[in-house]
């Protein structure tokens, strides 16, 4: 006889719906904590968005600055949108694609928002380096419109899987 052949299976699945419930619950803690970081981390960055766009207000250098200014509130979303899938793992124990997808294209239209102003420097400092900032944003164009059909993919398959936000 097997050593399994000798325990009881009832007590093997009250063994096992105790281990997947100690599991849910470190599962759980995990959630809270990083949701936790990412709401710290996402406050701070908007007090000091707040900060630095009073003073550019006052000091008359907000225009230099605006992408600077639209830079940091791309960051602020991605992490609002990384927090806002915490929160949705947290509730339904389930991890839906599409915050994640989300997440990629606030990432590569962030930085196309960065690298287009850069351009005319770039273009003073030779060739390489206008070509290869050229390179990049060929290559996040189509990473932006590669992650926009998966958008739509995935909501044409799972309209279900959005989560309302409570």
């Amino acid at each position: 006889m097997t050593a399994s052949a000798k325990v009881p299976t009832a007590f093997r699945s009250k063994l096992r719906e105790r281990v997947a419930r100690g599991f849910t619950l470190v599962e759980d803690i995990v959630y809270v904590g990083l949701g936790l970081l990412l709401a710290g981390a996402a406050l701070v960055l908007l007090a000091s968005l707040l900060l630095v766009f009073a003073r550019g207000l006052v000091g008359g250098t907000l225009s230099g600055g605006v992408i600077s200014v639209l830079d940091q509130v791309l960051l602020i979303l991605m992490i609002v949108e990384l927090l806002y899938t915490v929160q949705l793992s947290f509730r339904e124990h389930v991890l839906v694609p599409e915050p994640f997808v989300l997440v990629a294209l606030i990432a590569g239209v962030r930085r196309i928002l960065v690298v287009t102003p850069e351009l005319p420097k770039l273009v003073e400092q030779g060739d390489a380096p206008f070509r290869n900032a050229m390179i990049e944003l060929g290559v996040l164009t189509v990473m932006t419109l590669s992650l926009v059909w998966c958008l739509v993919v995935l909501r044409k398959r799972h309209p279900e899987a959005v989560a309302e936000r409570v």
